[in-house]
């Protein structure tokens, strides 16, 4: 199994991993998942829902489940959710399985794409930018460590990014 037949997508929450997913998807001709609509797929309802009866914890076991089952597809383009690299196992099996590429933002970035999305559980508090700021100081060094490849989102469009992306994956992947 060669782990460059995959791309995997990681980063904060408003970076633009299933933007920049799809449409690396659709220049490969490749399978697109985002494991979060892969998890509301399975359990029927969004993932507030699930934080609100489950907590964090029983997401973050919902969605490791789910790494380990979309780690095993060949061939695929895979945009994870921002926390997925909290888990050490599934920083190992995105290492592993797949070219990982870190999308970064700025927090003042973060914020202005998320700012009117209810659906991020995470940012449902008095101070968005304060828990965005704390979640990137946590995360950054677990996304680094697994990250093939990063790039900066902030003030680059899609189809730029995604062309940067392409010229990097084929690069490693040849």
């Amino acid at each position: 199994m060669n782990r460059f037949n995959n791309i995997y997508l990681i980063g904060p929450m408003g970076v633009g991993k299933t933007t920049i997913g799809r449409q690396l998807a659709k220049a490969l001709k490749r399978p697109f998942y985002d494991s979060d609509k892969v998890i509301e797929q399975k359990t029927g309802v969004d993932i507030p829902t699930i934080f609100e009866f489950e907590g964090e914890q029983g997401f973050r076991r919902r969605e490791k489940k789910v790494i380990q089952e979309l780690t095993q597809i060949q061939n695929i383009i895979l945009s994870t959710g921002g926390g997925v690299i909290v888990s050490e196992e599934n920083r190992e099996l995105l290492k592993q399985f797949g070219f990982v590429i870190y999308l970064q933002c700025s927090v003042e970035r973060l914020l202005e794409r998320t700012r009117k999305d209810t659906q991020r559980p995470l940012l449902q508090t008095e101070n968005p930018r304060q828990r965005i700021e704390q979640l990137m100081g946590q995360r950054e060094p677990l996304y680094l460590s697994c990250a093939d490849f990063k790039i900066n989102t902030g003030k680059l469009v899609s189809k730029i990014v995604v062309k940067k992306i392409l010229a990097e994956y084929k690069s490693v992947a040849d």
